[in-house]
């Protein structure tokens, strides 16, 4: 009898390890995305309102540092006055102006006043001329909507008389020294300002975008808020690493084009993204 009790309860102890699951190790990154913010691989919460960009690495190919896609794409540059003197004649002859962004004006970083980039005419102009079309930039230091709003209707007023059939950008980049008035803007906030000028843009009838580098629309931007406008992105590499969809890549700061001297910022324009692949059920 001894015996089979003690038989029993070792059938029940395997019959109990046998049933029983060791509880699930929680993922620590669920919700999240792994992601290169230009420093390196991070792990960051997932913007559930945007769509993630579909333009893989293998689409891209690079040859004497100009970028390729084989997916619909035009080339363009961005400029200003750090570009000097430009002969525009000499850069549609490249080929690699299929578009130009031409910023129109920017405002100071310590007192912030708002100017007219002194190239500004010349280049839409010199563009135009020749058969370029552009877009235009702004660069803010705005630290409220009402400044951001300011600056919007400092832009379209320069822009009133020319063709602008490429949008007409936001481009806020803090400055990070102390004397800097935007020292410690918080996201909202700066959120708040992107909307303010892309609504006034679009108001006016062009089409609103937002300009930012990877870590500034990862850390800074509250980017789930900016979904109805169009991105561009800074993040120099051989492909857009920038996780969610843009439709313009900054893919260099240090471009060479013939007719501009020095360094010029080299783009791409995708005119056709590829749609997200759909969901497959397992179950």
């Amino acid at each position: 009898m001894k015996r089979l009790a003690i038989l029993f309860l070792i059938l029940a102890a395997l019959f109990t390890a046998c049933t029983l699951r060791p509880e699930a190790t929680p993922d620590p990154h669920e919700g999240m995305i792994q992601v290169d913010d230009g420093t390196g691989l991070v792990w960051l919460p997932l913007i559930e309102e945007l769509r993630p960009n579909t333009l893989t690495p293998e689409l891209f190919s690079t040859q004497d540092g100009v970028v390729s896609c084989s997916e619909p794409y035009e080339h363009g540059i961005d400029v200003s006055e750090h570009q000097l003197e430009i002969d525009w004649q000499a850069v549609a002859a490249s080929g690699l102006a299929d578009f130009a962004f031409i910023r129109a004006g920017y405002r100071g970083y310590t007192e912030g006043q708002i100017y007219e980039d002194p190239y500004f005419r010349a280049n839409i102009e010199g563009a135009l001329a020749n058969g370029i079309p552009v877009g235009v930039y702004f660069f803010s230091q705005a630290i409220t909507p009402e400044e951001a709003a300011e600056e919007a209707e400092f832009l379209l007023g320069l822009i009133a008389d020319y063709e602008i059939s490429y949008p007409v950008v936001y481009d806020w980049e803090p400055m990070h020294i102390a004397e800097a008035r935007t020292e410690g803007l918080s996201g909202e906030v700066l959120t708040d300002c992107a909307i303010a000028f892309c609504e006034a843009v679009r108001a006016a009838g062009y089409e609103p975008a937002v300009y930012f580098y990877r870590h500034l629309g990862y850390y800074d931007y509250e980017l789930g808020r900016l979904g109805d406008y169009t991105f561009w992105v800074g993040a120099p590499g051989d492909y857009p690493s920038f996780y969610y969809e843009h439709e313009y890549w900054q893919y260099s700061y240090t471009a060479t084009v013939p007719g501009i001297p020095g360094d010029v910022d080299m783009n791409l324009h995708f005119t056709a993204l590829p749609e997200p692949e759909a969901e497959t059920d397992t179950e």
